[in-house]
């Protein structure tokens, strides 16, 4: 494994606002106040960052976040400037582009933001979710099927997962209980009371076999990260960016051909080989799970689990505290809080500070951060590593 130096591009900012489960302040409100965080954390002022990536979640929505922020989150002149949207891989896609910028000296120091606040006041906490997507061709289709958003789609991918892998609902419930179980230990994860099979099993169906227990429940919050090359910038701790890796398989959706699985893995091989790591080198995973079948995918699908059925190795509690991979350390996307890619991106730093109190993986230096978007048509892969 070779050694990061000091000029490698670094994370050296974060910030985060509270994850709220009740409407309140505007995206535009959450992405100031985690910027400020995030430059303060950094040890810099908003007048020393010349570069700026904007995230907001998907659909075009009256307050979704985008380039205007620069001029409403108080910013000076920037020589980068870009709204980014890939979906759940629109987080690892601003960290790369960030990278290579402070890389080239296009910027020195850049921030990345990611808000949402999909909770309104009189509306269903999926509703803001559920009309992405469009009204026309396979969507219009299934819209008037009555498949409603993501999650009756995930459903479908679970049901073909099963099959194909020979999965049983009780590889759901492992993972479900294995990050309610982390969430327990993370005083900022939404979702934190106990869980055990019982529990799991008592929660309503919401479309077979999907319990409402394996989905993720929308928040309202936002992530900022401060990157930069320039060891003169930054007086927190740094977390170098060492590989990275993305793959956007073309699904044609059509009889003849897989829907859902393949692809992932390259993007993740890429970003160890630029790393010089190998699977054995991570010290924990994060992993994007907005549902508990997306986790067991990737686990098998990016080479993880050791040859073992992923269903097995959750259970066997190897994703857990004490185990060989320690998957979504702060409850993921499940249990934490679902804010998109940002959300298994600031565990992984939290971990590689040393900052996860009764969570923390002992000796954590090295993390593999995983993105999704879509109906998993997109990957992407980060390796970061705790700077000496």
């Amino acid at each position: 494994m070779t050694v990061a130096s000091t000029t490698t591009p670094a994370i050296v900012g974060l910030g985060m606002t509270e994850m709220s489960l009740r409407p309140g302040a505007s995206p535009l409100e959450l992405a100031g106040e985690a910027t400020r965080a995030a430059v303060a954390d950094a040890g810099l002022e908003l007048h020393d960052v010349d570069g700026l990536l904007v995230g907001s979640s998907q659909g075009i929505r009256p307050d979704r976040l985008g380039v205007a922020f620069a001029a409403q989150g108080g910013f000076g002149d920037l020589r980068l400037l870009e709204h980014i949207e890939i979906k759940g891989a629109t987080t690892i896609a601003m960290i790369q582009h960030a990278r290579a910028a402070v890389a080239s000296s296009a910027a020195r120091a850049v921030v990345c933001v990611f808000a949402d606040a999909p909770l309104v006041a009189g509306r269903a906490a999926g509703s803001t979710y559920a009309q992405s997507g469009g009204q026309s061709g396979t969507r219009g289709l299934e819209r008037a099927s009555g498949v409603l958003g993501s999650v009756p789609t995930y459903a479908l991918l679970t049901n073909r997962w099963m099959h194909t892998n020979g999965g049983t609902p009780d590889d759901l419930r492992a993972v479900a209980t294995s990050t309610r179980a982390w969430a327990q230990r993370n005083p900022h994860a939404v979702v934190r009371a106990p869980l055990d099979s019982d529990g799991y099993y008592a929660s309503p169906m919401i479309s077979e076999p999907l319990r409402r227990l394996d989905c993720a429940r929308p928040v309202n919050g936002a992530v900022a990260v401060v990157i930069t090359a320039d060891p003169g910038v930054g007086t927190g701790p740094r977390v170098a960016i060492r590989g990275a890796g993305r793959e956007h398989p073309v699904r044609h959706r059509r009889a003849g051909r897989e829907s859902w699985f393949g692809g992932g893995a390259r993007a993740v091989e890429d970003a160890l080989t630029e790393a010089g790591m190998t699977r054995d080198d991570l010290d924990t995973a994060q992993l994007y799970d907005p549902f508990s079948i997306v986790t067991l995918m990737l686990l098998e699908e990016y080479g993880l689990t050791r040859g073992v059925r992923a269903g097995d190795f959750v259970r066997s509690g190897e994703t857990g505290l004490g185990g060989v991979l320690p998957t979504n350390t702060g409850g993921g996307q499940l249990s934490g809080f679902y804010l998109q890619g940002m959300t298994p991106l600031s565990e992984a730093l939290v971990q590689l500070r040393g900052a996860g109190g009764d969570r923390q993986v002992d000796g954590a230096r090295t993390a593999l951060v995983g993105g999704i978007g879509g109906r998993v048509d997109h990957h992407a892969a980060l390796v970061l590593e705790r700077a000496a």
